[in-house]
């Protein structure tokens, strides 16, 4: 299931201003550390999967470069596990 162009916006917002990763203690949301895009196109594209899949398969599927490119971690490394609970309820009225 591939989302429209509208839909796809929407859900980078709701990903950019609701979720972070996390680093000691500091909180950097996604829209601002430039993740929000590629996370919502990579959950676009697994929609048909499930939200709970979805989620998972996705923050499995984006690399975070760190160390300006030297290492790449999925970004399912880099969020608290409550923030895993929080991507699947935003992508629950997308899947249909």
């Amino acid at each position: 299931m591939s989302l429209n162009t509208v839909e796809l916006k929407e859900l980078q917002i709701s990903i950019a201003d609701s979720l972070y990763l996390q680093v000691a203690s500091w909180h950097l949301y996604l829209g601002d550390a430039g993740l929000a895009e590629a996370l919502a196109v990579e959950c676009s594209a697994l929609l048909n999967e499930g939200a709970n899949v979805a989620a998972r398969k996705a923050l499995e599927g984006v690399l975070v470069p760190l160390g300006g490119g030297a290492t790449r971690l999925p970004l399912a490394r880099l969020i608290p596990a409550t923030q895993l609970f929080d991507l699947e309820e935003i992508l629950q009225p997308y899947c249909r």
